[in-house]
């Protein structure tokens, strides 16, 4: 590692960096993993309700350039036990409107993390594992990036100390001995 501070800046960019990069995506395609599994198990449950949609909002992320809107339901329901349990879930259809009556998916253990997403177990799936092979993808160049980053912070590719641009590399350079031009 250099000692200057600029040195100790690069070398966080080449390592730190790219590992928190990482460390994100890993962080991310567990709340994916998790998710999708509490969905499937609301499916394969059996377990239904009649639940009103208390209310409906947008919220955006982005900036400038690409903006990024996601719909978000809440919902409003008597579990089979007796509880009333609501619960907010992103991405719903755009038809569902506060008031209306849908068909909720949840288990007997944990009806906060019902849905209200219809069935689609195989869609389910394959979206999983689209975005997990992204984020494995994204992960493995960031990892790949740090892992090479020795070779980028090293001195090894610079031209040393002492050496200036007036220093002459290679003497046997045919322009260079050319009659015809004058080197001052």
């Amino acid at each position: 590692m250099r000692g200057t501070y600029r040195g100790i800046l690069m070398d966080a960019f080449f390592y730190l960096i790219p590992l928190f990069m990482a460390g994100v995506a890993v962080v991310m395609a567990v709340a994916i993993l998790r998710r999708s599994a509490e969905v499937r198990r609301a499916w394969r449950s059996g377990l239904t309700a009649e639940a009103r949609c208390l209310r409906t909002y947008t919220t955006t992320s982005g900036h400038r350039d690409h903006v990024s809107t996601t719909l978000h339901h809440v919902y409003e329901f008597a579990a089979r036990d007796g509880r009333t349990v609501r619960f907010e879930e992103e991405n719903g259809p755009a038809t569902v409107v506060q008031g209306d009556i849908v068909t909720v998916y949840y288990t007997p253990d944990r009806p906060e993390r019902a849905t209200a997403h219809a069935p689609r177990p195989v869609a389910n799936t394959l979206t999983t594992v689209a975005v997990l092979c992204f984020l494995g993808l994204f992960a493995a160049f960031c990892l790949s990036f740090a892992a090479g980053a020795p070779a980028v912070v090293s001195d090894s590719f610079s031209w040393g100390d002492g050496v200036s641009v007036d220093d002459d590399p290679a003497a046997d350079v045919p322009w260079e001995s050319d009659p015809e031009i004058e080197v001052p």
